[in-house]
């Protein structure tokens, strides 16, 4: 499969941490589900029309939950690819255990791990969103339309390179 046909089969995820949505950590709480829900019905969608690549930034909230959703799907579906691509080697380092945990579990799962930097830069999140867009066709993207922070950044960049956007709103799920 030659660059543009990885990219065209290929999905990135993108969206808020826990602590910007008003059920937090709750994942059991019904809006976290549906977004969830939502998520896996755009995924499902995307397999349908061929795309079995799926690139985490694997941060803690929605890139962590389309990681473990791709993971979910392989057990049916596979042929599914799941990469994780991550800012830094550090970039656990100062969550949670059960969260460390949850990471390097979906870590040891995944097809791939991509480092756009060993070190923590101030550019690091940035270069790893970068990464992920440049190698996608597809974005999925919880948004909550604010113009500022990571993935208001991502989605912009995501335009700029005529990504094909499937935005959730989130606005009534936010703190």
């Amino acid at each position: 499969m030659n660059d543009m046909e990885h990219i065209k089969n290929a999905c990135a995820f993108t969206g808020h941490r826990p602590t910007h949505f008003h059920f937090q950590y709750n994942e059991e709480h019904p809006d976290c589900i549906a977004i969830k829900q939502a998520m896996n019905k755009e995924v499902c969608s995307l397999i349908e029309k061929g795309v079995t690549t799926f690139y985490s930034g694997m941060a803690q909230g929605v890139d962590m939950w389309g990681a473990e959703l791709i993971l979910a799907l392989k057990r049916q579906v596979p042929k599914l690819k799941l990469i994780a691509a991550l800012p830094c080697e550090t970039q656990a380092n100062r969550w949670s255990i059960n969260q460390r945990d949850r990471y390097n579990a979906i870590l040891s799962l995944c097809d791939e791990t991509i480092y756009v930097s060993r070190p923590y830069t101030q550019t690091c999140m940035f270069k790893r969103n970068r990464y992920m867009v440049d190698h996608a066709q597809n974005l999925i993207a919880v948004y909550d339309n604010q113009d500022h922070g990571g993935t208001a950044y991502t989605i912009k960049y995501a335009k700029n390179l005529q990504r094909n956007l499937i935005l959730l709103p989130s606005a009534h799920f936010i703190r």
